[in-house]
């Protein structure tokens, strides 16, 4: 073996042995660290501004016309930061903590409806002076995203939907079944130990996380794991009151459905039913994919997302 490769053998080991052992003897502040990198490839800044009676935490970046993503139940403005990054290029971006979730106010006696969280997201655009944006949501987030510009289309220039919640006529996913019938929460980790589980039931295959960062979002999972299982039993129980199939119909908005045909969560076929809805819909079905399609191919999402948002631009 040449001397040279074997020298940079050499250097790549040492460099992959001291990053292993620095994420686990160090993991707190490796896992900001790492964030805060990501946060800086995609361009986005920590901010955050008071509404009526909570304070919000959110990333900010870029100008242009701002994208507002909303992230779904037990999850945090984090989860689009990877994808952020590939498409920071269309114009300002802004990822919002929801009351209840990530760094943003929880009070225990809050009220995280989807009716409640609609209009905290429009005091959140208020108080950033944003009359009309596109709006992109994840899950619990795709559905108050929708539900948003249902209430207030002339604020939505177009919508993202990342396997949303809220489609009642579809057949009930696998964390809303478990739960009606066994009393069991999939989605939320009552323990450190149970985060694995959590994230093999939302990804079909998980996408590298380092161990740090792994061990974080594990701890703050299992700390709120009392209040997000009472906001995703609420959730539940007013699944019909708050379905997305009355307030969709003829909904003019154009629309992006984005969605795993793996998602073991929410069932895909809620994506063909607000396809039929929508009038000006598209959507995208991903083989192989779980719930989180922005995390699992943030490739593949951003480049649909791209070419989506391309198509708005050159529509008459």
């Amino acid at each position: 073996m040449p001397k040279r490769l074997l020298l940079l053998l050499v250097v790549l080991t040492v460099l992959v042995g001291g990053y292993w052992a620095a994420d686990h003897l160090a993991p707190d502040p490796m896992a900001r660290a790492q964030i805060s990198l990501q946060r800086k490839l995609a361009g986005l800044d920590e901010k955050r501004v008071q509404i009526p009676g909570l304070k919000l935490a959110y990333l900010d970046g870029g100008t242009g016309e701002p994208l507002v993503l909303v992230h779904g139940i037990g999850a945090d403005k984090d989860n689009f930061t990877p994808v952020a990054a590939l498409i920071k290029k269309l114009g300002r971006t802004i990822a919002v903590d929801l009351p209840g979730f990530g760094d943003s106010s929880q009070p225990a006696d809050g009220d995280y409806g989807i009716p409640a969280q609609v209009e905290h997201l429009r005091a959140f655009l208020d108080a950033l002076q944003l009359p009309r944006v596109h709006l992109g949501g994840s899950s619990m987030g795709g559905q108050i995203v929708a539900s948003f510009a249902a209430k207030y289309p002339e604020r939505v220039g177009s919508l993202w939907l990342l396997a949303p919640a809220g489609v009642h006529t579809a057949p009930p996913g696998g964390a809303a079944t478990a739960s009606l019938e066994h009393g069991e929460y999939q989605l939320f980790a009552r323990t450190p130990m149970e985060f694995e589980r959590v994230l093999d039931s939302v990804f079909s295959q998980r996408p590298p996380l380092p161990w740090s960062v792994r061990q974080q979002l594990a701890r703050r999972a299992a700390s709120q794991h009392e209040l997000h299982t009472r906001i995703f039993r609420d959730l539940v129980a007013n699944s019909e009151a708050w379905s997305l199939e009355p307030q969709l119909r003829v909904l003019p908005t154009p629309t992006l459905i984005v969605w795993g045909d793996q998602d073991r969560a929410l069932d895909v076929t809620g994506a063909r039913i607000l396809h039929s809805l929508l009038p000006d819909s598209e959507l995208v079905v991903l083989p192989g994919v779980g719930h989180l399609p922005m995390l699992e191919k943030p490739f593949r999402s951003a480049r649909d997302y791209r070419e989506f948002r391309q198509r708005l631009a050159n529509a008459p």
